[in-house]
């Protein structure tokens, strides 16, 4: 089985429309996905999707945690964040090894933007957080790290390189896989992961449309 995860906690711009277009996408995209869930703490009714209710409360990208739940476990899954656009073959993301995308800003630190894993290997960060979301959520929880926003990559960093259990960076397994988006450039993908205050809805015109599936994108 193989599912893409994804988060959607209310409060914010998005809305059900970009969990359409996140799962539009990633079934052009990524050959054998079985199975796309959204975590989310609203009503929705997304074809397609698996809607599954988020258990905790946790505020902004804390939810994220939960994607981790040992309930949810059960062959290979890929977290990927909302606003991430596919605009070709991803079938690379289909791999038995552990892997988390670098963060664009700071080398050597994961981001929790994309990521992989099998089973319950990762179950401990839910586990763990969930003891004491507190102590967690408080800034310099993780010591001294390179980062001017604590949250929830911060942390899951952070535990991993406290049990050694790091994974590779997706960009070093795969690295034609991801492009970070740059409106100067039409052609971009297979997989365009946003930073800043860039989103697809306000992307170039051919970007916003792949997002929307009117336009498969040529890869270079």
């Amino acid at each position: 089985m193989v599912t893409l995860t994804t988060v959607l906690k209310s409060g914010g711009r998005y809305d059900a429309s970009w969990v359409e277009r996140l799962n539009g996408g990633a079934r052009r995209s990524i050959p054998g996905l079985d199975r796309v869930v959204c975590l989310t703490d609203l009503d929705l009714d997304v074809a397609g999707v698996d809607v599954v209710p988020l258990l905790h409360g946790w505020p902004a990208w804390w939810s994220k945690f939960e994607a981790f739940r040992p309930d949810l476990a059960d062959g290979l899954t890929i977290l990927c964040d909302l606003d991430t656009v596919f605009t070709g073959d991803a079938g690379a993301l289909i791999d038995d090894s552990t892997a988390a995308m670098e963060d664009y800003f700071l080398k050597g630190r994961l981001s929790t933007a994309l990521m992989r894993w099998r089973g319950r290997e990762l179950d401990h960060l839910y586990e763990t957080f969930k003891g004491d979301p507190k102590r967690w959520m408080q800034p310099g929880s993780c010591g001294t790290v390179p980062n001017s926003v604590h949250g929830d990559q911060v942390v899951v960093d952070h535990l991993l390189r406290r049990d050694g259990r790091l994974p590779a960076f997706i960009q070093n397994l795969h690295p034609d896989l991801l492009d970070f988006y740059d409106p100067a450039h039409a052609n971009q993908g297979p997989i365009i992961i946003f930073i800043g205050e860039s989103k697809p809805d306000t992307a170039i015109q051919a970007v916003q449309d792949a997002w929307c599936g009117t336009r498969q994108m040529q890869i270079t």
